[in-house]
């Protein structure tokens, strides 16, 4: 296992988890990939033909070691839709824009409200209003990776790239929603166990 290699076989995410190069992925598949590329590199799994090509077992294991941070990257950025978009994007060459501010004001507008509306819920502690919220973020998604993988076959970049704009943010309401709904939740039921003390 050389640098040489590890190179040239972390280059393409996609082909690292035996992926075609498309938006849509199998979830179940990544993850059976990342657990057979993690036992594969984990730095405890060297075999006596790793540690052969080059100088001592150190370096065997550095070399490991950072292939398995490659692959938890890459699995991290297939598994998001929003990652998998701006890495499609990027493969593409036209990753450019991606970080630009979003210039649709409705969606702006729109997110903004469900952003004072979740921060207001998690302040109150309000568990009906987060489980109201999560669907609605979960359908905008839905909508935008649609909206992601139409423009990206025929290659319509700025469509493209305004959907992954939006993913990012949908993205990390998304994440935000659901850690919510998780305090809330453990909150309420911490508060029931208080009850029987």
């Amino acid at each position: 296992m050389t640098n040489v290699t590890l190179e040239a076989q972390f280059d393409n995410f996609f082909a690292l988890f035996e992926h075609p190069v498309q938006f849509e992925v199998n979830q179940d598949s990544l993850d059976q990939r990342l657990r057979l590329l993690q036992k594969r590199y984990h730095p405890d799994n060297l075999s006596v033909d790793d540690t052969k090509h080059v100088a001592n077992i150190a370096q065997a294991k550095q070399q490991s070691e950072q292939a398995s941070a490659l692959i938890n990257q890459a699995y991290q950025t297939l598994s998001a839709p929003d990652s998998r978009a701006s890495y499609l994007l990027d493969m593409a060459d036209q990753a450019q824009n991606v970080e630009h501010s979003i210039a649709d004001l409705d969606f702006l507008e729109d997110a903004m409200q469900m952003r004072i509306d979740l921060d207001e819920a998690i302040e109150e502690k309000d568990l009906a209003t987060l489980k109201q919220l999560h669907p609605q973020i979960i359908e905008r998604l839905a909508y935008q990776s649609e909206r992601f993988d139409k423009a990206y076959k025929s290659e319509d970049w700025q469509t493209a790239i305004d959907a992954t704009q939006k993913l990012k943010f949908l993205v990390k309401l998304n994440a935000d929603v659901t850690i919510g709904l998780d305090e809330v939740a453990s909150a309420e039921h911490s508060d029931d166990d208080d009850l029987y003390v």
